[in-house]
């Protein structure tokens, strides 16, 4: 218990120090005189509050956790309702795993054109190497696999931030620019194959989506082009209030996540962004069809990139570790207009669901092995103190935030 005056601040003249009723306090250049006129009031102290944002957090998390498993859950009831489980072990029996050895070459394929996609979202000057870029985004692919809701979309961040030096505000930039364009290209991609596809019945949700998608990023790219940082600086001025985040930090923080807008802005950025996420979805299509060919479902080219778009883009909705229930879910909405039946499409879902999870749980893991002491460990002269970024605010580091 702390006694404090009625204006809410207590004064310590030894440290020189003022302390806020929310728990904050800040140095003070001059002396400080306790005043006498003072109320008695409990202060919520520093470890206090951090132990009230980690139990929000926490509600966060479960919260999140359970919508994952909820949404995975109907899925999955949805998608195997109709099916006969004695043909889908007849089909899982039954195929030819040969196909798998190319499909597996080229999702890695896919994999690395998406490591350079990434890199070709930052800034020439900030732009990672391609090394810690394809690290990262495969750790990513691991803790995506292993937690819900994506998770592994935040743990990227951190390990190119730790291997290559990268701001993380910069690199959440990319990463939300990386998902519109993700998006936006599936998009166009199906509304371009319409013509070979048999009649798709999500078409005119996907219709739906494409214009408030293309709503949206009209929006940003003008608000970006006529303001700058400034609704960004605006829009993150309520972390000021969290300890250690002053102003200067905060709109350090802003900018940097404008900058990781870039390829919103600039032209050579986002038709090279645009090429190679398209490159990747066909790869990936690709990988997906010559699956398809050791389960004879006699679907051409276009049905194995209609099950990437739709596997795709239901994993926008928060479900569990590795979309358990979602990816059979569309897999099987995909191909019911072939007319495969629900029980034939689920052992193919379940082998392309595998085929797309267990080479990122083994290289995942092996990488974050070795990445480890990287990844945990601020050594001195870390990339902290060592990226030749320039500094844009007087005392702070553009990488540090």
């Amino acid at each position: 218990m702390h006694r404090l005056p009625a204006n809410g601040l207590f004064h310590t003249p030894d440290r020189q120090t003022v302390i806020h009723r929310a728990g904050r306090a800040r140095i003070l250049m001059e002396p400080m005189h306790t005043t006498s006129d003072v109320q008695e009031i409990e202060v919520a102290l520093p470890t206090d509050l951090r132990s009230a944002r980690r139990g929000r957090r926490d509600v966060l998390r479960h919260v999140f956790t359970w919508a994952g498993l909820f949404v995975s859950g109907a899925f999955a009831y949805f998608g195997v309702r109709h099916v006969q489980f004695s043909e889908v072990w007849t089909g899982l029996r039954t195929s030819n795993y040969w196909w798998l050895a190319p499909a597996f070459v080229m999702l890695a394929v896919s994999v690395v054109i998406r490591a350079i996609r990434w890199r070709y979202l930052f800034r020439r000057e900030t732009r990672p190497p391609f090394r810690p870029a394809l690290t990262s985004v495969l750790i990513g692919y691991f803790f995506n696999s292993i937690l819900p809701a994506r998770a592994g979309e935040a743990v990227r961040i951190v390990a190119l931030k730790r291997l290559a030096g990268t701001s993380v505000a910069e690199s959440t930039g990319t990463v939300v620019v990386e998902r519109t364009y993700d998006t936006l290209c599936l998009l166009v991609l199906l509304f371009v194959t319409l013509p070979w596809l048999p009649p798709v019945t999500w078409v005119h949700t996907a219709v739906l989506l494409a214009i408030g998608l293309a709503a949206g990023l009209a929006i940003a790219i003008v608000a970006l082009a006529l303001f700058g940082a400034r609704p960004l600086r605006f829009a993150l001025r309520a972390l000021t209030r969290f300890p250690h985040l002053s102003t200067e930090r905060v709109d350090l923080m802003a900018d940097n996540l404008a900058h990781g807008f870039a390829a919103l802005r600039r032209p050579a950025l986002a038709l090279g962004a645009l090429t190679w996420t398209m490159l990747g979805w066909l790869t990936l299509a690709v990988s997906t069809w010559l699956l398809m060919l050791g389960f004879d479902l006699h679907v051409s080219f276009a049905g194995g990139l209609l099950v990437v778009i739709a596997t795709s883009l239901a994993m926008i909705l928060p479900s569990s570790p590795s979309a358990i229930g979602v990816f059979e879910a569309a897999t099987l909405v995909a191909l019911n207009p072939y007319g495969v039946a629900d029980s034939k499409a689920l052992s193919f879902a379940l082998v392309l669901h595998a085929l797309n999870f267990l080479p990122y749980i083994v290289v995942g893991g092996l990488l974050l092995r070795g990445s480890l002491r990287s990844l945990l460990v601020w050594p001195p002269g870390s990339a902290d103190a060592q990226t030749p970024h320039r500094p844009t605010h007087p005392g702070l580091h553009e990488s540090q935030v």
